[in-house]
């Protein structure tokens, strides 16, 4: 299959619709064991259907995790040198990543430094251009084909950068979400410790 079916498929099987990187105005952002509704910004806009190529690139999937993971592999694959604010949303999901699977988030930016990623101008018109017939000829052309050199110093302490920025952004957006949730649940005649307990998801993976 091509590259544009395979994004329509992934966008069916999850539920996004079926127009590519076609989003509605707010996102709904994994922070911690709640999703944050944040504005759906031009650059988000812009970057997502190569965000999700990059899925269906790595296997990553689009759970908290997965989505820590895929943020994780594209901050080492230099995603934050394309764009700041692309870097930012990375850090946002990382951070979800960070507290429930740490080590898998550490092995996911390995894996970034060894790949290349395709949202630099020239990448994505390359995609659209349908240079590559499949995801997995894109696969063999980006997933892991550099070496890993430098990664035990430089390369980890690029990412304890990343981890510490990402848990400074958590905090800012968890906190006052966790406030605003205690808030309205007892103003909708919930019990304290209703307020307080976190929501079982299954969205994990």
């Amino acid at each position: 299959m091509s590259i544009e079916t395979d994004l329509k498929a992934f966008y069916t099987s999850h539920g996004f619709g079926e127009e590519i990187g076609s989003r509605p105005r707010t996102v709904r952002v994994y922070t911690g064991c709640m999703l944050v509704p944040l504005p759906n910004i031009e650059a988000r806009s812009r970057f997502l259907k190569y965000h999700d190529l990059h899925h269906l690139v790595t296997g990553y999937s689009v759970g908290r995790i997965g989505e820590g993971e895929i943020s994780a592999w594209e901050l080492g694959t230099g995603s934050a040198f394309v764009s700041p604010m692309l870097g930012m949303m990375n850090l946002i999901a990382l951070s979800t990543g960070l507290f429930l699977q740490p080590r898998r988030m550490w092995r996911a930016f390995q894996r970034g430094c060894a790949s290349r990623n395709v949202y630099s101008a020239g990448a994505r018109k390359d995609v659209d251009a349908g240079r590559w017939a499949d995801v997995a000829a894109l696969r063999a052309d980006i997933l892991e084909v550099r070496q890993r050199s430098g990664i035990a110093a430089f390369r980890a302490g690029e990412f304890a950068f990343y981890a510490v920025a990402a848990t400074a952004i958590h905090g800012c957006l968890a906190i006052p979400a966790v406030i605003a949730r205690f808030v309205t649940d007892t103003m909708l005649g919930g019990s304290v410790f209703a307020a307080m307990k976190p929501k079982k998801r299954t969205d994990l993976y």
